[in-house]
């Protein structure tokens, strides 16, 4: 009875975890998952490891840019049921979705034992958020991320009751695992260090020991997969720029995210970059006080101890090296510790108030709350709308389904001569809508490879005329070096050929 009992306690996370399963479902139902270039690199990646066990991409080239673990595990899937992750990723994500919800459920019974309400309300806010359906709406590594984040949370707070070194290999591997789906991943690292040092029921020798296990065991896969790639293309993350944003732009940008996530009106982005100052200092200042007190081993610190490492981790490497401007996406790997992070302490404040207080005070946190949820729903049912009439925003969206340049692309790809090199301003684009290869024009801060490019004598060129990067050599910069002929002139794209040697 006693079993029954403690399974039956989990119901409501168990029912959650359903809902958040359907809503992935219905979200994607329309056109299937979203895809993204980076989702068609890593659906290529895995396609080739499903197909002969070789880390190659769309174009031929290694997998550099991304580690390799999410590929594999798209690779291992499509092996098992023979279908790809293209079609798969709809259920694919729907389940990692639900699994999230679940493993948070559970992880929440067992600190938050006084306040059942507070569980359901935020497992409500995580199934409601646009953050999260958004990224569970692409196939997109931080799917699986999100849940090894979660994973290392249960895992972490399993060590801190043992103290034993099978609980903490139990950290490491899930460690390690993600630091080889995001590069993101070393900051489980980071917070795991974090708590170790802040830990004082171990001596320091034996702390000292532990640090070394849990950062030498946690970056050896990535370690390897570096090595890997540096074999291979001599890159060990591929081509980086620096970055052309500071750290105070990147905090300001982080404030948005922050702001948004809140459901704050867009007017409170003129103070984001002092509310993300404000995060983040605060929760410096709860960890330092918890550390201080004695109280540093919970469940709660190391969601905090998280959230603060990835934060600041992701705000650095912005000022360091360019990546796409921080986003939703960058940042939501912290958005359930973050939630968690400022609203955990609500249960446990309101016990310690006199009946009347308490029942005062909780009422005007579930009303907070259920604004907050009210709020995100607006934007979730907008958002249905829209993807119920076009379906998910990029590759698999009907503004591509209808495009007429793709059809015809389908079409005559008999119009490319064998062995003749295809180059494209969306490499990604030709491999999903055709299956062909083709390599993408130069990037034009890499002056040795746009110089290259110019010495070609023969190349196709196709043009998606959507899809122009500033960062990547135009028609117009390459109409200035080679006489391009018009193939085909559609309105959404044209095809070229230059021909070198006929011109001479």
């Amino acid at each position: 009875m006693t079993k029954y009992t403690a399974y039956l306690k989990h119901i409501d996370t168990l029912i959650a975890a359903i809902i958040g399963y359907i809503v992935i479902y219905i979200f994607t139902s329309y056109s299937g998952v979203g895809i993204s270039p980076d989702s068609i690199m890593y659906a290529s990646t895995a396609n080739s490891i499903q197909a002969h066990w070789s880390l190659l991409t769309f174009n031929g080239t290694p997998l550099t840019f991304f580690p390799v673990f999410y590929p594999f595990f798209l690779g291992v899937i499509q092996f098992v049921t023979g279908v790809n992750g293209f079609i798969a990723g709809s259920v694919i994500n729907s389940c990692l979705f639900a699994a999230v919800i679940f493993v948070t459920g559970w992880m929440m019974e067992r600190f938050i034992t006084h306040a059942r309400i507070y569980k359901i309300l935020v497992l409500t806010a995580i199934i409601l958020s646009p953050a999260l359906i958004e990224i569970y709406s692409f196939l997109w590594s931080e799917t699986l991320f999100i849940l090894e984040v979660m994973l290392f949370i249960l895992s972490y707070h399993h060590y801190m009751r043992l103290h034993s070194t099978f609980s903490l290999v139990m950290v490491v591997i899930i460690t390690a695992i993600a630091c080889i789906t995001r590069y993101a991943g070393i900051t489980l690292i980071g917070a795991g260090g974090l708590m170790l040092l802040l830990d004082d029921q171990l001596t320091i020798r034996r702390k000292i020991k532990h640090i070394l296990i849990l950062g030498f065991g946690s970056i050896s896969l990535l370690a390897g997969n570096l090595f890997l790639n540096s074999l291979n293309t001599g890159l060990s993350t591929g081509k980086r720029l620096p970055s052309v944003t500071s750290f105070s732009e990147n905090l300001h940008y982080a404030g948005t995210v922050f702001c948004d996530w809140a459901s704050f009106h867009e007017s409170a982005d003129n103070y984001a970059t002092a509310f993300a100052a404000l995060v983040l200092i605060t929760l410096i200042a709860i960890l330092g006080w918890k550390a201080l007190t004695g109280r540093i081993n919970s469940y709660e610190n190391i969601v905090i101890a998280y959230t603060l490492v990835y934060g600041l981790f992701i705000v650095l490497l912005a000022t360091f090296s360019r990546f796409e401007r921080l986003n939703s996406r960058l940042l939501s790997p912290m958005f359930i510790p973050l939630l968690m992070s400022c609203t955990s302490w609500v249960p446990d404040v309101l016990v310690t108030l006199k009946k009347k207080a308490k029942y005062v005070l909780a009422g005007v946190a579930i009303l907070l709350m259920l604004a907050f949820d009210y709020s995100t729903l607006q934007v979730d049912l907008e958002r249905y709308d829209d993807e119920l009439d076009y379906g998910v925003p990029g590759y698999s969206d009907d503004s591509w389904n209808t495009s007429p340049f793709v059809a015809f692309l389908r079409s005559h790809k008999h119009i490319f001569k064998p062995g003749e090199p295809v180059v494209s301003n969306a490499d990604e684009a030709v491999y999903f809508f055709t299956g062909m290869s083709s390599t993408l024009v130069p990037h034009r801060y890499f002056k040795k490879d746009v110089a290259k490019f110019y010495e070609r004598q023969h190349y196709y060129y196709i043009w998606f005329k959507s899809l122009d990067n500033v960062e990547l050599i135009n028609i117009h910069d390459i109409e200035k070096e080679h006489k391009l002929k018009h193939l085909y002139d559609l309105k959404d794209g044209t095809i070229f050929e230059y021909n070198g040697e006929e011109i001479k």
